[in-house]
């Protein structure tokens, strides 16, 4: 097997729902889905693929098991190590796993938390839009653990999320921080035992596959431009999804829809 299949083997893109949603799986347990250098090229290709892709209407990344969302980056013994001043002027500005920082996803992201979710995989599990998690997931941005930072927007990100001293009292103890508890933090959206972990995923994607695309998309951009504005600011602005929104096919086909009293099938477009 050459170095490429074995890269494509470990993180695995899937569709499902005809083809509506991609299901993005990293798939390296012996390192608890720990993410090298040429784990985190091949999810660059992945969501430079989705972000091209019109059809994808959702997106679920996971990890592959029961043990392990992601540890984060890895650190492990035939792992290519870097210093931390190596790693932080080589860092990707879509973050950690091309993800954690990203500005350019435009469909809905949920991530499907597995297990742990540690220094890198946290702050991938930042970049998502929607977190849903099993009971026995553990979170935790790690990093001063072993004497490095989470520079992936760990930091920044969790700010933005929680109170100052929830934030701080995880970033200054890098503690494992149970589901239950980031769910009272307002980390995820819901917790669940491990093995309805996929039936609650599909509950959450069947909630947004019933959404019109276009809106969606629209939403995001609103929703990541407006960060730091104050709401009249953000009310202003003209963004390319919101201008493609507002005279779109489906925004028609939802007034038909909503007359008829039928379901809406959605053009995308």
């Amino acid at each position: 097997m050459s170095g490429d299949e074995a890269v494509r083997d470990e993180v695995r893109c899937v569709r499902e729902h005809d083809g509506r949603v991609a299901r993005v799986v990293i798939d390296r347990s012996r390192v608890l889905n720990a993410v090298d250098r040429a784990t985190t090229e091949r999810l660059k290709e992945i969501w430079a693929g989705i972000e091209a892709d019109r059809d994808i209407r959702a997106v679920v990344v996971t990890g592959a098991g029961e043990r392990a969302f992601s540890t984060g980056a890895d650190m492990s013994a035939g792992a290519t190590a870097k210093s931390g001043l190596e790693y932080w002027a080589g860092l990707d500005p879509d973050g950690f796993g091309a993800l954690s920082l990203r500005e350019t996803l435009d469909v809905p992201v949920i991530a499907r938390v597995n297990g742990y979710a540690l220094g890198g995989g946290m702050e991938m599990v930042l970049g998502c839009d929607i977190v849903i998690a099993a009971e026995h997931a553990r979170f935790g941005l790690t990093e001063p653990r072993v004497g490095r930072i989470p520079l992936d927007g760990g930091v920044f990100r969790l700010m933005e999320r929680v109170p100052h001293t929830q934030a701080m009292g995880l970033l200054l103890t890098g503690r494992k921080v149970p589901a239950a508890e980031m769910y009272r933090m307002g980390l995820v959206n819901e917790v669940v035992p491990g093995e309805r972990l996929d039936e609650a995923v599909d509950r959450w994607l069947a909630e947004v596959l019933a959404c019109s695309p276009v809106s969606l998309r629209a939403i995001k951009q609103m929703a990541r431009a407006g960060t730091g504005l104050t709401a009249r600011q953000a009310h202003a602005l003209r963004l390319p999804a919101l201008m493609d929104a507002v005279d779109s096919e489906d925004a028609a086909e939802g007034v038909r829809a909503f007359q008829e009293k039928r379901p809406p099938v959605w053009p995308g477009r």
